[in-house]
Parts: structure tokens; sequence; C-alpha cells
């Protein structure tokens, strides 16, 4: 058994029951049940249909989003998340390098790496080299000033965490950054690079071994081993190359507002909603969203 997801923006909730009720007439499914009128809205499926990618592209020139996955299990002990562009809607390394003055070729860098254009790990110690002999305060102004919390990202955290989630952000960004945003969300782990400093001062290097592909699918088998749960009782999310691996080993690895080159190699594609998109893929009513206040930093 399987089920249906459709889901629009949540600020623009242009879902309605005539799109829902033809696509589940044209597959053959079950009853809809609406998880939150004009958002969300599931139904079950007896088999996976063979026009799946064909009906989510149509779908997509109006501003909906289509997932199908397996019914059983849907509701994940686990989040496992990226933190750029995924939990923030920023590059933290782009931020403080527009800060520090080398913001254009580092943003160059940074999108060729997410895209799997570059070695995550090679392009990160070549963009962090440009910033040596930044003040080290610089740091604390941007997160304070620049970095802003993903539309989502609190009631996702939360939520997973009131039905007894455990929640990790697993970063290739900095802990300077990641600590204080993992703070914020609620997150129960966190784990990123090390930004060196010295006398006040970056030193153009970063803490080794590099928190990259290897080490995020890395951090999800250790943490889901602790915790005694299996791999396919997790959710990933993340947009850049370097989630692919955690995406792929995860029970279910959402893509979301994802490189092309991510996007199309994930079975979980998010490109309207936000991140309390994958609230409704495991099959939560808005209704049971947790209410949440932000953390400061």
């Amino acid at each position: 058994m399987y089920v249906a997801t459709m889901l629009s923006h949540p600020a623009r909730r242009t879902l309605d029951a005539a799109a829902v009720e033809s696509l589940r007439d044209a597959w053959g499914g079950g009853e809809a049940r609406w998880l939150a009128p004009g958002e969300a809205a599931e139904f079950d499926l007896e088999v996976m249909p063979e026009n799946l990618w064909q009906v989510w592209e149509d779908l997509q020139e109006i501003g909906l989003d289509l997932a199908v996955q397996p019914a059983q299990g849907r509701r994940k002990k686990m989040l496992l998340a990226d933190m750029d562009s995924t939990m923030i809607r920023q590059e933290c390394i782009d931020e403080l390098a527009d800060a520090a003055g080398v913001g254009a070729r580092v943003k160059e860098i940074t999108e060729r790496a997410m895209n799997g254009e570059l070695d995550f790990e090679g392009a990160l110690r070549e963009r962090v080299r440009l910033m040596a002999g930044l003040d080290a305060r610089l740091i604390d102004e941007v997160l304070e000033s620049r970095i802003t919390l993903a539309p989502g990202a609190l009631k996702l955290v939360a939520t997973m965490r009131s039905a007894g989630a455990h929640t990790a952000l697993v970063s290739g960004g900095f802990t300077a950054f990641a600590v204080p945003v993992a703070a914020r969300l609620g997150f129960d782990d966190v784990r990123a690079n090390e930004l060196l400093s010295q006398g006040g001062k970056l030193t153009g290097a970063v803490g080794e071994p590099i928190l990259g592909r290897a080490a995020k699918v890395q951090a999800l088998e250790e943490i889901a081993a602790r915790l005694g749960i299996g791999a396919h009782e997790v959710m990933a999310v993340g947009d850049g190359a370097n989630d692919l691996g955690m995406l792929q080993a995860a029970g279910a690895g959402v893509a979301l507002h994802a490189k092309p080159s991510v996007a199309a190699q994930s079975d979980l594609r998010i490109n309207h909603g936000d991140l309390t998109a994958l609230l409704y893929l495991q099959g939560y009513a808005k209704s049971e969203f947790s209410s949440v206040v932000s953390r400061v930093w």
C-alpha cells in the first residue's frame, strides 16, 4: 500500500478538491484525507503509479508538489537535517564572505559545490582560505543580522520532538553558526565543521577531518545505532550534493528546494512547500503541529 500526498505553498493554499479528486480518480485511489485545507491532502494507493513523474512535472507547473511513498512506517523516529538553505534561508559561508568583501568568489564556489560540480571538501578549504585574517567577531554580527530561519523550521522540529522523534542538525558549515541555530530550533544533536581562529582572527583553515557527504551518512548511522533504530526510521532533508548520501540512506530522504542534480536523484522532492511539508509527508495534520516560540540566538 502507498500514500500519495499533494501539497501547495502554505501561504498560497492553491490545492483544491478538484485537483485532488481528479488525480485520485485517475489513479484509482482511496478517499481523500485533508491534512490542511488548501495546503495538503493525501489518499491511499494499491500500486505505485507508472506515470508518477509525468504527473509530478505537470503539477509543478501549477505550483503543486506531489509525493508517493510506502504507507507503512511513514512517521519517522528521527529527523536528520542539513542547515544552510534548508533549516535556514542562507548559506552562512556566503554571508560571512560577503561581509568580509570576498562574497562573489566564495558564492560562485559554493554554488558549484552544492550542485556537485566540485569536490565538497576541496571547495570548502578554498573558500575558507579566502577569509584568512578576518576578525572572528564578524561571525556573531553575521549571525545576528543576516541569518534567518527557514519557513516551517520551528514547527517541524518541535512537532517531531513532541511525537518522540530525535532531531539532529548535521551541517557542512561551521559550528559557530550551527550550534546557535540548533539551539534556537531545539535540535537534540548538532554536528558541523570547525572554523579555526587564532588571536581573534580566522586562520584560513578548517578543522580536519571535514564533515562532508560521507560524514553525514556516518552521522545518520551512528545516531540511529545509538537510538536503537534503523535507517528506514529516519527522515533526512537537504538541498545540496553533499546531502545526497544521507538522503539516499534514510527511509525518507527529502530534497527541499534542491539543486537540480540533487532533486533528479531523489524520490521525495519539495519545490513549492516549506519545511512543514515534511510533516504532511508523514501524515501529520496541521492541527497536530506544535505551537512554538523562537528562541534567541
